[in-house]
This record gives structure tokens, sequence and C-alpha cells, in this order.
């Protein structure tokens, strides 16, 4: 199954805030043998948000979307998720209960008791308004969860932007509903510094070992030269171990065969 990531925010597209739920989530899943098969930025826009999940929904992709899940009028996440699912919005119960938790561990903190009637706290029930018929996702920072839609094959996952929410949340998200999926497709990846060779020479002999290997992928990853790099290109191969194995081998005799200078990885 593929896995896919949407991050949701105008504070990263303007540089605001850097993103660190990419580096993270392929962290997470490449922990437990997963891979992220594709990631999408979108700004704080309702048709473009909407637009983004509809066309993830109809992939049957397990995605996680980062971002705008809350009551502010900067959040439209929750709005846009059911819009794309076409249910409406309800307040749900378990969240409900949660949140209003979260309002008495606050208060109790300050030294008074929780008043659950009050406009601000009564605003705060709005982060628990989700798509109907969702499932939540617990919160172990506040308290406040986020939410999951589960359709046809796949499913989508909604998390806060703070990363000290999500991270946790999505790991939560990965060891309850997709332990199942962990390290099923073994993988192997071996590869070289390749130096003095164009990636125009090594094509060829690269497109040669796909077509024999299926498999296996073939990957290039040129380096310009610094003041303290020479240029190279990190050539491998990944994917079936099997395949990996006999890959490698016929990658280093058409390096050889063209008598370039390279290192083992």
């Amino acid at each position: 199954m593929a896995f896919g990531l949407i991050i949701i925010g105008d504070e990263i597209l303007s540089g605001k805030r850097s993103d660190k739920h990419f580096p993270k989530v392929v962290e997470l899943l490449n922990a437990r043998g997963l891979q992220l098969s594709w990631a999408e930025y979108v700004g704080d826009d309702r048709a473009r948000i909407t637009d983004v999940l509809r066309r993830s929904i109809a992939s049957d992709d397990i995605v996680f979307s980062c971002g705008g899940i809350g009551a502010t009028p900067d959040d439209h996440t929750r709005q846009c998720a059911a819009a794309a699912f076409g249910v409406p919005l309800a307040l749900h119960p378990e969240a409900k209960r949660l949140i209003e938790e979260r309002i008495a561990d606050v208060a109790r903190a300050e030294g008074r008791e929780p008043e659950y009637d009050t406009p601000d706290n009564m605003h705060r029930l709005k982060m628990g308004e989700f798509p109907q018929g969702c499932d939540i996702i617990p919160n172990p920072y506040n308290k406040i969860p986020g939410f999951r839609v589960v359709h046809g094959a796949g499913a989508h996952h909604f998390v806060p932007g703070f990363p000290v929410m999500a991270w946790p949340m999505i790991e939560w998200v990965l060891d309850t509903h997709y332990a199942h999926l962990f390290r099923q497709v073994p993988r192997a990846e071996k590869a070289v510094l390749v130096y003095g060779q164009p990636e125009s020479r090594l094509t060829p002999m690269m497109e040669e070992i796909e077509a024999e290997f299926p498999l296996v992928k073939v990957f290039s990853l040129p380096t310009v030269a610094d003041a303290g790099t020479r240029a190279h290109i990190e050539l491998g191969v990944k994917g079936d171990p099997e395949q990996v194995d006999k890959a490698f081998g016929k990658l280093l005799e058409g390096l050889d065969g063209f008598g370039a200078e390279y290192v083992r990885q």
C-alpha cells in the first residue's frame, strides 16, 4: 500500500516556518520497513485543500495530513475533509469528552473549577467537530484529538501541525493500524560513488539493468564540485534483495568496462 503526506499551512509556503514533518514521517516509515510514496504542500485555502483531499481519497492510499485542524479562522482542514468525503461535520462524542478533560485539567492547574459553558470553552469544542463517522486519533500532549477516516482500501489521518503532537500521533496510527504491513517487502540497496563520468554515458547501462531486473530501481544522484568535494555521482540499485545483488554485480561490471573510478558505499 502507498503512503502519502499532505502538509497544510501558509506559514510553510511563505517561509515563516520550515517544514519538519516530511523528514520525520520518512524516518517513522523507514523505521518500520515502509516508504513514503508522495508528499504535497498546500496553503490555507479551502478550495485547494478540498481539491487535494479529493484527489488523494481517489487513490486509496494511506495518507497523513498535518496542520489546520484547530478552530481559528485560518484552520480549514476539518471543514475541507468533510466536504471531500461528502459528509457533514459533527461533534464527536469521544472528542468532546477529551476536550472537556483538557478544559478541566487547565482550570484545576490554575486553582479553579472548570466552567464548560463559557464562550471560549464552547469554542474549544469546535476542535472536536469532525467528518461524521470518523474515528479519533489520541493526542498524548494535550488530549485534543485528531481524526481518521477510512475509505475503501485506504484511509486519511488528520493531525495538528505542531510536531510535538503530530509525530507521536502518527506513530500511534502506524503501530495501531498498520503493524501488519511492517517489513512485509524485503528491500536492499547498494551504491558506489562514481568520479569523472557523465550521467549521459551511464544512462544506457542503467536502462539495461532495469530491463533485466524488473524488481530493481537504478538511481543516480549527482553532486557538483565545491571547495571540499570532487564532483561525483552516487550510483546504485535498490529493491528486491536477490535481484539487487545481481544487478549491483552487473553495474560494477559496466563501470569496470568504462574504466571508471568509483568507491563503494
